[in-house]
């Protein structure tokens, strides 16, 4: 079929239109056509791994043999609660939370693990642990479990609070002047 428009047809200009649709020009490209899509799989169904199955932490039953030599035997290292943020540098948010984060893993070192990923720069860890926005904080105790997830900017006073009410103690500091 034919469309004809001005002095033009549309058979004519087709090719040059998807082409100019398409994007930039891949530098050596094949003249092979393309190979059909995969079909999908004959139920049709989609499966989507639970957050809470493929976002546990890194393993923390670490060991330490300690600099006694190697006669010392291997102990477990002591596992702690840990405050996971994923984020980016270039977030606004995240980098308001940044100094709030330092200041917890300053004061609570010992008590709780606090830790930082930048998920522009490991987009593995974004998929991994299912994030749908930044900043994301995910509240784990000490075996690993996720307590509590949380999308976007948490004060100081909320993160504490919230561990509260999560039930872990992470004692007494001194106040801040």
């Amino acid at each position: 079929m034919l469309f004809l428009t001005g002095s033009l047809t549309f058979a004519a200009i087709a090719p040059a239109f998807l082409a100019a649709c398409s994007g930039p020009a891949e530098v050596g490209r094949s003249s092979k056509p393309e190979s059909p899509p995969p079909s999908p799989p004959s139920d049709a169904s989609i499966h989507v791994a639970k957050p809470a199955e493929s976002a546990r932490p890194p393993d923390q039953t670490k060991t330490d043999a300690s600099a006694q030599g190697p006669s010392a035997e291997a102990k477990p290292a002591q596992r702690r609660p840990k405050l996971l943020d994923l984020g980016a540098s270039k977030c606004i948010p995240c980098r308001m939370m940044a100094p709030i984060l330092d200041d917890l893993k300053e004061t609570y070192q010992g008590r709780v693990d606090v830790e930082f990923i930048d998920v522009w720069k490991d987009a593995e860890a974004g998929k991994r642990y299912g994030i749908r926005s930044i900043p994301t904080q995910i509240f784990y105790n000490a075996e690993g479990k996720e307590l509590f997830r949380h999308e976007g900017f948490l004060s100081r006073e909320e993160i504490l609070g919230k561990w509260k009410e999560l039930g872990v103690d992470l004692g007494e500091v001194e106040p801040r002047k």
